[in-house]
């Protein structure tokens, strides 16, 4: 089992309301995240964002990774064109960035995944979430989750 990570938001706390700036009913630009606890050998990171409680299943988000080793946090509306890592596709088949907008009822949680890698995987643009996931197994050292509630 991978160790963990201590993935934190100044935005939102775990098991918190994401605030409406980070949503599709908002600005939609990406929270700042910040991490600490990555273990000496980490040499790229990746981070996923889904919801699992989406009527269709598991809605991805956003999935950016070759995060460079000595990064520790990711600022406050992360764009492709910042060079913050390599974008994946999210579940509208895009890449970069898309906040919650759940159907309206009940809160959705949305998981912001982070993995610390053994190697820098060069991966390319454009992934899934499928082809990350098979990339990245067994080469995952520690890894850390915060997950956030959104309503409309």
């Amino acid at each position: 089992m991978p160790a963990p990570i201590q993935l934190t938001s100044t935005a939102f706390a775990q098991g918190q309301p994401i605030p409406k700036k980070h949503t599709g009913e908002g600005a939609d630009v990406s929270p700042p995240l910040a991490w600490a606890g990555a273990p000496a050998g980490a040499k790229a990171f990746a981070l996923l964002v889904d919801d699992p409680d989406a009527p269709v299943g598991d809605w991805v988000h956003w999935l950016l990774y070759n995060i460079p080793a000595t990064t520790s946090a990711l600022k406050e509306g992360v764009t492709p064109k910042d060079a913050a890592g390599t974008d994946g596709k999210n579940s509208w088949g895009k890449i970069g960035y898309r906040g919650p907008m759940p159907p309206p009822g009940k809160a959705h949680r949305y998981f912001f995944k982070l993995y610390a890698l053994d190697a820098d995987l060069a991966l390319p643009p454009g992934l899934t979430k499928k082809e990350f996931l098979q990339k990245i197994d067994g080469h995952v050292l520690a890894e850390g989750q915060l997950m956030g509630t959104y309503k409309r």
